[in-house]
């Protein structure tokens, strides 16, 4: 019997069955993913194959097999770790939000994370939350920022959940219909209230910012997939905090900066790797002010320490 993984706690996890019914699993022994050195071997996303247990006079279902991912998420479980930690797969689209402020999002953090989808084929909308809250300066680079990612072919929107225009629901809806979304980001940056926004009746708990550190709290402590109709569902995730690039070679880093992978056919060796090259396309560029700096300093960051978290 088949299902998808909803909800993964480490130890149980929630089923979806084709008819809609939930059912919790186990894992039948240790299930090993040959070609991935991960610390959870079942993400949410998945789909398996369970059976049905007797134990005593019950029936435990139990998760036998993991089938194959057409794509996922998967970042550095931790600094020093060389495992990885999948976040969720067969995913059609990630919504990351960001926000310019309380908590600030870095821009080495959504570079970075643009690599590590790019690098497993997940589509990125950049979400700009709070839009409400920014001041006239933070509207300005919230701006700049728009026009920059668009021009390097990523979609962006601005929601709020304070004005009616810019309403989650409103914005994001168009997007996501038909999909398997992950809503990833900072903790603090309103995932759960995007999501309370668009499911009502979910009512994920949300905590204010932690004035001390301008962090959020983790109030998402397991990742969970919520339905919306037959055909749509999101992700809801932990904060993340960091995120390490895991598993890219130095040389393929580039290909997932669009701006690089389009400069790189003009560099004198096929072989470039941007960093002090004679007559490179992509130190040109850099010098002549025609690649923004924070893109080719976070392609730098990258590729001369994949291990840098922001």
């Amino acid at each position: 019997m088949k299902a998808i993984v909803i909800k993964s706690t480490g130890s149980w996890y929630k089923l979806r069955l084709d008819n809609g019914e939930i059912i919790d699993a186990r894992i039948k022994g240790k299930i090993r993913l040959k070609e991935l050195n991960v610390t959870n071997p079942i993400a949410v996303g998945d789909f398996v194959e369970y059976e049905q247990e007797q134990t005593g006079d019950d029936s435990d279902a139990v998760i036998n097999k993991v089938l194959p991912r057409h794509n996922y998420i998967i970042r550095k479980s931790n600094k020093l770790s060389k495992q990885g930690q999948i976040i969720a797969s067969n995913v059609d689209l990630v919504l990351m939000i960001i926000t310019l402020s309380s908590p600030k999002t870095s821009l080495g953090f959504i570079d970075r994370f643009l690599v590590m989808a790019g690098a497993y084929h997940v589509p990125v909308t950049l979400v700009f939350n709070k839009y409400d809250l920014y001041t006239d300066e933070e509207k300005d680079y919230c701006q700049f920022l728009e026009k920059l990612y668009q021009s390097l072919g990523y979609n962006t929107v601005k929601t709020s959940i304070n004005v009616l225009d810019l309403n989650p629901d409103k914005v994001l809806m168009p997007i996501i219909s038909d999909k398997k979304v992950l809503i990833s980001g900072h903790s603090g940056v309103g995932k759960s209230t995007i999501i309370n926004a668009i499911l009502p009746d979910v009512k994920q708990r949300t905590d204010i910012i932690s004035v001390m550190h301008a962090r959020g709290k983790h109030t998402t402590t397991f990742a969970e997939m919520f339905y919306i109709n037959d055909t749509s569902a999101i992700i809801d995730t932990p904060g993340i905090r960091d995120f390490g690039i895991l598993d890219i070679e130095k040389t393929e880093i580039g290909h997932y900066f669009p701006e690089i992978r389009e400069l790189m056919k003009y560099c004198k060796f096929n072989n470039c790797i941007h960093l002090n090259e004679p007559d490179c396309a992509v130190i040109n560029a850099y010098e002549a002010g025609t690649m923004p700096a924070s893109r080719y300093y976070n392609y730098l960051s990258i590729l001369e320490n994949n291990d840098v978290f922001d």
